[in-house]
């Protein structure tokens, strides 16, 4: 059973629409369950999809126009005193904020975002018991020149 997202494949984030793929016995099953949290996605959502995927040229340039983004985001990182972690197939780029902070990642997310302008999730967001990696998150699918006045605030840290 595949389940994904148009918001990731397409880079349309913002519009929430996932598909299930799967063998029609586990997608009959899956449907019992599905009816009751969702009923549809709106019709204009639906239209805005389905002419995107008719061009297939967009959806086959999204993974060299993502490791550009990315490799520009890392290359202005790498000057600045966060630690990189390895990033690959995805869009965020996750940093060791030890040698910037020594605020819990939250409290750090939190600075951050109202001192210095720029967003990042904690890890411990994604933990269960909140557990405190000193790891961040950065999203780099931004415009080039969001993603340079960000580098350029996160390098006076």
């Amino acid at each position: 059973m595949i389940v994904s997202s148009f918001g990731k494949t397409y880079h349309v984030t913002g519009w929430k629409i996932g598909y299930v793929a799967a063998p029609a016995v586990l997608t009959t099953e899956f449907r019992k369950v599905h009816q009751f949290n969702v009923f549809t996605v709106n019709t204009p959502m639906q239209h805005g999809l389905a002419t995107y995927m008719a061009d297939p040229q967009p959806y086959l340039q999204l993974a060299a126009f993502y490791q550009r983004k990315r490799d520009l985001f890392r290359e202005g990182l790498a000057r600045t005193r966060f630690r990189l972690l390895p990033s690959e197939g995805t869009y965020f780029q996750c940093v060791d904020i030890s040698a910037v902070s020594d605020l819990a990642e939250a409290e750090f997310c939190l600075w951050l975002t109202e001192e210095i302008g720029v967003a990042a999730i904690p890890l411990s967001a994604f933990y269960g018991d909140g557990t405190d990696q000193r790891v961040v998150r950065f999203c780099f699918a931004k415009k080039d020149e969001t993603l340079a006045l960000s580098l350029e605030r996160l390098a006076k840290l």
